[in-house]
């Protein structure tokens, strides 16, 4: 693994009760697809909303030992990111940036720091890919990544520490 290029002024926190204002209105920035929704806008809000929970207590219920973070720039709130470090390997559930810090090179510097820390560990890091998100995919495998798996709508990737996939089996 290369050595880290950390964008200045980008740091991640954990992620704490007070962020909640600010992870709403990244959910929502990031649910677009939901503002195509016909229909009034408090209807398609109410469906963001619940859309927000869901996932909220669906990464809860499936992944209870995972760890939330907060991506700033400058300590403003851009981004941001959720791991499970498990017994096998680190599980990327989610990492979202609002629209005016995409394309900065900021997911990247974050994804290789997760990549060294489960490297330490002997870990591989898994994620799923929507099918359709090319530029996710494109920085993944830029990244490492592999296929590993296809279960439309998404794809299933990983990337292994050096020299560990000869080892693993797969």
């Amino acid at each position: 693994m290369q050595r880290l290029n950390i964008p200045e002024g980008l740091h991640i926190r954990p992620s704490r009760e007070t962020d909640k204002p600010f992870l709403e209105k990244l959910h929502h920035a990031a649910r677009q697809d939901l503002q195509l929704i016909d229909g009034e806008k408090e209807f398609i809000e109410s469906i963001v909303e619940m859309q927000f929970r869901a996932q909220t207590e669906g990464y809860g219920s499936q992944f209870p030992d995972a760890m939330y973070f907060i991506i700033e720039k400058h300590h403003e709130p851009i981004g941001r990111a959720a791991i499970d470090f498990g017994h096998n390997e680190a599980h990327l559930l989610d990492i979202a940036f609002l629209p005016q810090a995409r394309g900065h090179g900021f997911g990247k510097a974050i994804i290789q720091s997760f990549q060294m820390a489960a490297a330490q560990s002997g870990l591989p890091v898994s994620l799923n890919v929507l099918q359709g998100n090319w530029g996710a995919k494109q920085l993944y495998l830029s990244l490492g990544f592999v296929v590993e798996a296809a279960r439309p709508p998404y794809e299933e990737m990983r990337w292994y520490p050096q020299g560990m996939r000869a080892f693993s089996g797969i």
